[in-house]
């Protein structure tokens, strides 16, 4: 973390700022544009989808919430004075609200439509927001792989709700 901090660039924080912010507009926004689409167009399935892949990040963020709470790992700058955040970040660390909710959007939207195009966007997006989180000095690197893990767990174990 100490290296990443010492690479950091007024421009690529910026980016990774940027990112970060993203994930309640992508974890909100796709459903909810599937949905509305799926209610338009009279498409039963992509209704289906929306409520998939909106009850995968839905799982994941309160399973994400309920684990923070138990374990209540301290912020790495808070633990380290060594690293510097780019923001103090609220809360615990452990696990990554951030990887957690953005890797179960990605990983249902994938499920639900394995199509190259629709994956690789899809986990370009959330693995960049899951890196973000290491940039700005927020998270542990175990963080973001316990929230990415529990993403894939939430989106795998609710894909029955698939169309």
């Amino acid at each position: 973390m100490i290296d990443i901090q010492n690479t950091r660039t007024p421009e690529q924080t910026g980016v990774f700022l940027f990112l970060s912010k993203t994930y309640r507009y992508g974890d909100i926004g796709v459903p909810a544009v599937m949905l509305a689409s799926g209610i338009i167009g009279h498409n039963e399935a992509l209704r289906q989808n929306s409520l998939y892949v909106a009850s995968s990040t839905v799982i994941s963020y309160g399973l994400t919430e309920l684990i923070k709470h138990f374990v209540n790992r301290r912020r790495p700058f808070i633990q380290n004075i060594n690293i510097v955040p780019v923001y103090r970040a609220n809360s615990t660390s452990f696990p990554s609200g951030h990887a957690s909710s953005t890797i179960a959007t990605a990983t249902a939207l994938s499920i639900a439509y394995p199509k190259w195009y629709v994956i690789a966007p899809a986990f370009l997006w959330a693995g960049s927001v899951s890196y973000s989180r290491m940039y700005l000095g927020v998270h542990y690197p175990t963080d973001v792989a316990a929230g990415a893990f529990m993403g894939v767990g939430s989106a795998a174990s609710l894909v029955f709700i698939k169309n």
